[in-house]
C-alpha cells in the first residue's frame, strides 16, 4: 500500500503509512482464529458443566457478548489495536495521525456489519483498493485508516549520498557524530533546502559546526553538504 499524505490545518504534512491489504487480512484471520478457539473453550465448559437445554440460550447470549463487542473493545482500550493487529503491527489512527476518540472507533465498529459481514470483507476489499488511504466504509465515515507500525526507511531517510571515487574529504571532525545523529541532520537540512528555509540552515550550520570544533570555509548550505558528504567518506570508504 502506498503512502499518502495528509495536510493539517496547521500547514503541516503528515506522511501516514497506510497498512496493505494483506496486513489487513492476515489480522482479521489471526482475530478470527482467536474467536474459534473461544467458542470451543465454551463448548467444552457446557458439556463440563451439563448445562440444560434450557439454559443454553441464555449462556450463550451472555458468552457472545465478548466476541460481539471484540473489535470495538479491543482498539478502543488498546490504542487501535487487536491482537491481531498488534502481530500485524498496524492500528486504527485518525487521518492526521492522532488517536482516534471513543465515536470514531464505535462508528466504524457499526458499519463492519456493512463492510465486512455482510459482504464476507468484499466492500471493504474494494473500498481499500480504490480509497488510496487504506479506509474501508467504516473509516471513511469515522475519519480513520489504518497504518503500519513497521519503520519502512527510504534512502532520503538515511545517512548514505553518493561520492565520487576521487572525493577529497575536508573535515575530519566529522566522525563526532553518531549515524543517529548524522541521519537527523541530513533529515533537518534536506527538508529546510526543500522548502528554502535558510535560517534553518544558518542555525543548523551553525549547531553542527560548534560541535565540530571547526570554522566553516564554505557558505551554512555547501558547509553541511560537505560535512554529509565527510562523514559518508570517512564511515564507509575507510
Amino acid at each position: 500500500m502506498d503512502n499518502f499524505q495528509i495536510e493539517t490545518a496547521q500547514n503541516v504534512s503528515i506522511q501516514q503509512n497506510a497498512a496493505g491489504i494483506g496486513e489487513r487480512i492476515l489480522a482479521y484471520l489471526i482475530d478470527l482464529l482467536i474467536f474459534i478457539a473461544y467458542y470451543i473453550i465454551i463448548i467444552f465448559m457446557m458439556g463440563a458443566l451439563s448445562i440444560e437445554m434450557g439454559d443454553q440460550w441464555a449462556f450463550w447470549l451472555i458468552l457472545s457478548l465478548p466476541p460481539f463487542l471484540y473489535f470495538l473493545l479491543w482498539e478502543t482500550f488498546w490504542d487501535g489495536k487487536t491482537p491481531g493487529k498488534a502481530t500485524m503491527k498496524i492500528k486504527v489512527v485518525r487521518l492526521d495521525g492522532s488517536r482516534p476518540a471513543f465515536s470514531n472507533y464505535l462508528i466504524r465498529w457499526l458499519l463492519r456489519l456493512l463492510d465486512i459481514s455482510l459482504a464476507f470483507g468484499g466492500v471493504a476489499v474494494v473500498a481499500i483498493l480504490l480509497g488510496g488511504r487504506g479506509q474501508r466504509l467504516g473509516d471513511m465515515a469515522a475519519g480513520t485508516t489504518v497504518i503500519s507500525e513497521r519503520h519502512r526507511v527510504q534512502f532520503n531517510q538515511t545517512i548514505l549520498v553518493d561520492i565520487p571515487e576521487d572525493y577529497m574529504a575536508v573535515y575530519p571532525q566529522v566522525t563526532v557524530f553518531s549515524d543517529a545523529e548524522m541521519r537527523k541532520i541530513k533529515t533537518i537540512y534536506t527538508e529546510a533546502k526543500r522548502h528554502a528555509d535558510h535560517h534553518v540552515i544558518l542555525e543548523l550550520s551553525k549547531k553542527v559546526s560548534t560541535l565540530m570544533d571547526v570554522t566553516p570555509q564554505e557558505k551554512p548550505m555547501q558547509f553541511l553538504a560537505r560535512v554529509i558528504a565527510d562523514y559518508n567518506y570517512y564511515t564507509q570508504k575507510l
